[in-house]
């Protein structure tokens, strides 16, 4: 065993100088959504399997797929880590602590994790591994803030010569794109994309971009110029048609929606948990446009079924609840409904907090929505509305839960709440199509002379 160091300059415990650029190669591969990321992986573990970081970013893999089975993989993983890095002199602190990072998110403990990785980047700022996960999990937080400050943290570290230079830029882009910095979001992503053609993250992030400022035709453009680049990525690619659908669903083209959906959100049929969310919400948006689904639903329900005491991320947990409802399974309600409730009372972690005190109010809110209890879902969702964030994902995604609550306020006749909702949103999202459509027809039930402009709105903005 020996120390090396690594593409970005940092000290390693590897057997070879093999070992140095396998474990590179497995980097690169993560970084770039690769869908040979287990492959090149499991070829670095086979020939060192004494290799500290390798056995680290094995478990999180198995964490970032946010299903409960995979923890125990993950605390597999962590045990193999532990055990090289005991019989290996001369391991290094950064390494000893992606340890402890993963044992403590393994334990539930997200937040305990996060901080790991800040201890890890305040002295080791090139440590794109380090960056990565920690984007995720504070994207899955709502920290916004925090997850462009730990980028911007590491920036000054940085030069354009250092390998994964491209990737920390397509973080630092969709950190910009959370916080609203849209101009600069752009910028920066495009600059990744020219050093990187094929890197999805940087090219989510420009999409994100064009979703939020309701620029249809340039975010289709963008998806389309880039993905012939993407044949060896995973399933990631279905989340950039997952935009491409709701950038036609905004245009009102529902046949090529459909389409979109079963022949790439839905082209594997497995239980991934973004495959699954992508697929309910676009399948919820669809409905709410009045357009038949068909049996879809069922495929969702069925899966959802198998996740029933995972409660890794309370953001999955509530689309899988949605599925279930959508099915009409009353049995897989309940029992999906107990055990998220049973979770928030009795774990530990920090997604237990999240699911008490935002989770539950929103699954109850899913169900009464399916029912048509429009009030019941107002009154559930107004004391939480600010809180939503908390969930996770980015605000394209929760975008689902604020069109649930607008819609419920338009058909349970709470006019003035739908008023005052949908003009703050259409403030913040002035070429939002969808907002404007709901905006006339409730200024028009309430008798407004505004209803007229607002329609006139959304036919501008669907011909621009």
């Amino acid at each position: 065993m020996s120390r090396m160091m690594d593409a970005q300059g940092q000290s390693i415990a590897v057997a070879s100088a093999e070992s140095a650029g396998l474990l590179a190669r497995t980097i690169d591969a993560y970084l770039g959504a690769r869908v040979d990321t287990r492959e090149r992986l499991g070829a670095l573990l086979d020939a060192d399997p004494s290799c500290v970081m390798g056995h680290c970013l094995d478990g999180y893999l198995h964490m970032l797929s946010s299903k409960r089975a995979a923890f125990v993989l993950a605390t597999a993983a962590l045990e193999r880590a532990k055990s090289a890095a005991s019989s290996t002199a001369g391991v290094s602190q950064r390494e000893r602590l992606h340890i402890d990072a993963l044992s403590t998110w393994s334990r539930g403990d997200l937040r305990g994790a996060a901080h790991l990785w800040d201890a890890i980047l305040a002295e080791y700022p090139r440590d794109i591994v380090a960056l990565k996960v920690s984007q995720f999990v504070l994207s899955y937080l709502g920290e916004s803030a925090r997850m462009q400050a730990v980028v911007e943290r590491a920036l000054p570290a940085w030069e354009s010569s250092v390998p994964g230079y491209g990737f920390l830029l397509g973080c630092h882009a969709y950190a910009l794109e959370e916080m609203g910095h849209y101009e600069s979001a752009e910028a920066t992503g495009r600059r990744a994309i020219e050093m990187n053609p094929s890197d999805i993250w940087a090219a989510h992030a420009v999409a994100h971009v064009a979703e939020m400022q309701g620029r249809r035709n340039d975010g289709l453009l963008w998806i389309a110029s880039l993905a012939d680049g993407w044949g060896q990525c995973n399933n990631f690619t279905f989340h950039l048609r997952w935009h491409e659908a709701l950038l036609h669903l905004d245009l009102e083209r529902f046949g090529r929606v459909l389409e979109l959906y079963d022949d790439q959100v839905r082209r594997q049929r497995n239980d991934e948990y973004l495959d699954v969310t992508n697929a309910v919400s676009l399948l919820w948006r669809l409905e709410q446009a009045n357009v038949d689904v068909g049996t879809r639903w069922q495929e969702l329900a069925a899966l959802a079924r198998g996740h029933v005491g995972d409660h890794a991320l309370v953001f999955a947990d509530l689309h899988y609840l949605m599925a279930i409802a959508a099915a009409g399974d009353a049995d897989g309600i309940e029992r999906f409904l107990e055990s998220c409730t049973r979770f928030a009372a009795t774990d530990r972690g920090t997604e237990a907090s999240v699911m008490a005190e935002v989770g539950l109010p929103l699954a109850r809110a899913v169900l009464a929505h399916r029912r048509g209890a429009y009030g019941e879902v107002v009154d559930l969702l107004m004391p939480v509305r600010g809180q939503i964030k908390r969930i996770g994902g980015s605000h394209a995604q929760r975008d689902l839960f604020d069109q649930l609550l607008i819609d419920a306020t338009r058909r349970g006749n709470r006019l003035h709440d739908a008023s005052s909702l949908l003009g703050e949103r259409t403030a913040r999202r002035p070429l939002n199509i969808w907002a404007w459509r709901e905006y006339a027809t409730v200024l028009a039930s309430m008798g407004a002379p505004a209803a007229a402009a607002a329609s006139r709105r959304v036919d501008q903005l669907r011909g621009a």
